[in-house]
């Protein structure tokens, strides 16, 4: 049991023929990832690492009719007709690495999403992985292994060095999202930590957040909450306002968003704040 997905998971991979989405099943498959089709317009008929490949999810979905996630791997200006294509074909988890998704496709695929009660998560996101049992996404196999701690991050690169951290001091994890670095993105904290408060696999919470936006001080407010304890780190603290920091949504304006504010919100709402990311294991061992 995790949250999301799991070892009976079946996944489609949009753009499986492309550089990115071969290398990223091969590893998804190595992970013990049920991969059990891919789309490509125009390459039906092929096969990637013995996934059968088909031109349209629809195809793909009558063909294997117990697809119940899909994975994007395609350039952004097609990821919305991708990510439509997806949800109008019933697939109701859809995890979207591409960056650079323009802003009103964005928006667009999150207002269809609702509508359908899709799960989205990103884009720009390093995707999900239950260890153990499964992964759609492109982190590393090796630095997770199974355990007790939900992490939820919106940076890629932080949440693998707090998750090797964690392997690390023998601290493995229940299930990692990765809510993606862009202005609008469908998964957010406020979603995934009622999630892994209900989750019996999940004994405690990490939470990785940024500067920018506020979805760190609305996670604060359903910490206050929660049984589970939680840990946060916070990336950004020598960010300067009005400058963009890596990702879309990492930008202080108008004095909202910044590493102060968001740092006493989660100490006021009961969460354990490390100043540095090696420090989080020490703090969930307490």
């Amino acid at each position: 049991m995790s949250i999301i997905l799991d070892n009976s998971t079946k996944v489609l991979v949009q753009g499986i023929t492309g550089r990115q989405g071969n290398f990223h099943t091969k590893q998804m498959l190595e992970f013990g990832t049920q991969v059990v089709a891919g789309v490509t317009p125009g390459k039906g008929g092929q096969q990637v690492h013995d996934v059968p490949v088909y031109d349209t999810v629809f195809a793909a979905v009558s063909k294997h009719k117990d697809i119940n996630a899909s994975i994007i791997f395609i350039p952004a200006p097609a990821v919305k007709d991708a990510a439509m294509e997806a949800m109008a074909a019933g697939i109701r988890t859809v995890v979207i690495i591409t960056e650079h998704v323009p802003l009103h496709d964005e928006m667009d695929i999150m207002a269809y999403a609702e509508k359908t009660s899709t799960i989205i998560i990103g884009p720009n996101t390093f995707g999900i992985i239950s260890p153990g049992q499964s992964k759609m996404g492109i982190m590393p196999n090796t630095i997770y292994k199974p355990g007790a701690v939900g992490l939820v991050a919106r940076s890629g690169t932080l949440s693998y060095e707090i998750a090797f951290n964690l392997t690390s001091a023998g601290l493995g994890q229940s299930t990692v999202v990765g809510l993606g670095g862009d202005r609008v993105v469908g998964l957010s904290f406020t979603d995934v930590l009622p999630m892994l408060e209900e989750d019996p696999d999940t004994e405690s919470v990490v939470l990785v957040g940024e500067i920018g936006g506020n979805a760190e001080e609305e996670a604060a407010k359903y910490i206050k909450q929660m049984k589970k304890p939680v840990v946060a780190f916070i990336a950004g603290s020598s960010a300067p306002p009005g400058k963009r920091m890596g990702h879309a949504g990492a930008i202080i304006e108008r004095g909202r968003g910044t590493f102060a504010s968001k740092v006493e919100a989660l100490n006021n709402a009961g969460a354990k704040v490390a100043s540095l990311p090696w420090e989080v294991p020490e703090l969930v061992k307490k």
